[in-house]
């Protein structure tokens, strides 16, 4: 089933197009990334999702809700976790998640998601006293703490290090075995890659593309490899007759093919037809960068920054 449904969504700050006929619909259980340049209007895009921007025009769903209209409906639903977020000093990570959860028609139990989320032991522990995994795991924790059906992360490890940027993600897929959707902006390519079911490249305030992850490298990738060894013999033919492969080459027992679009998935499904087993299997093609560089016409910005108003 559908958890959001964007059609033509469209947002201006002034004379400054920040949203200009988004569409894309989420699936109930998916982590949807959303990537694209610095200004492209992906904060735009979720902060219109939570009800927190109106729309110039166009129309949003969440759970068949309207974020505007029935904004408090879809307050109880939806957890966000933005990309600003600050909290006083003082307060301790239990009094944040008991008070949080006061705000909730039905909340989750705020001590069970201590636990999930790696945070009993600091649950005494005042927010200016936490480290930067920390306060990302309370963040998480805060946006969950409304029993949510639908998350939005924006930005999620941004500061973090490589270590707890990893653990956090590690967290993330726990959460979407919960049950709950994940609506995902992020300018770590590693971070799309890893976690998105599938990927919105937005940018200019438009939809560039949308693929999995490796449906977005197969299809902006110009060339492709795939190198592996067979157990038996195996006519040339078998893949030089696929529509995907450009080149076969076979030296001292190693089978290098080459070509385009859904490769890796091909060879392997000749190689079955073919009953042959392929060994030390390796594919070779582009990244994420690759496809994102292709799409916009620029590298990944490796550091994040507002979309709102041109910023």
């Amino acid at each position: 089933m559908t958890a959001v449904e964007v059609r033509h969504l469209h947002k201006r700050y002034g004379q400054h197009p920040a949203v200009d006929d988004v569409s894309f619909s989420v699936e109930e259980g998916e982590i949807f990334g959303i990537i694209g340049p610095n200004g492209a209007g992906k904060t735009t895009t979720v902060e219109s999702i939570a009800g927190l921007r109106t729309p110039d025009s166009g129309s949003i769903s969440v759970l068949g809700l309207d974020p505007v209209k029935d904004r408090a409906e879809v307050r109880e639903r939806l957890g966000v976790q933005l990309q600003e977020s600050s909290f006083p000093d003082a307060i301790r990570v239990a009094e944040a998640l008991d008070l949080y959860s006061s705000f909730y028609r039905d909340p989750a139990d705020w001590r069970e998601l201590m636990g999930l989320l790696g945070l009993t032991e600091k649950r005494n522990t005042q927010y200016r006293a936490l480290s930067g995994g920390q306060k990302q795991r309370l963040s998480i924790a805060l946006a969950l703490v409304g029993n949510p059906k639908v998350a939005i992360l924006d930005e999620l490890t941004t500061g973090l290090d490589p270590q707890a940027r990893r653990d956090t993600w590690t967290l993330i897929e726990r959460v979407r075995d919960t049950g709950v959707t994940i609506l995902l902006v992020t300018h770590f390519m590693d971070e799309a890659q890893r976690l998105s079911d599938r990927i919105a490249v937005i940018d200019g305030g438009r939809v560039a593309a949308l693929d999995t992850p490796s449906g977005l490298i197969a299809r902006t990738s110009a060339v492709q490899q795939v190198r592996f060894r067979v157990g038996r013999p195996l006519e040339k033919s078998v893949l030089t007759e696929l529509p995907e492969v450009t080149e076969v080459d076979v030296r001292e027992g190693r089978w290098v093919v080459t070509g385009r679009g859904q490769l890796l998935s091909s060879v392997a499904e000749a190689l079955a037809r073919a009953q042959v087993v392929a060994m030390d299997l390796r594919a070779d093609q582009g990244t994420l960068d690759d496809a994102f560089l292709t799409l916009t016409g620029r590298a990944p910005d490796h550091s994040p920054a507002t979309d709102r108003k041109g910023h």
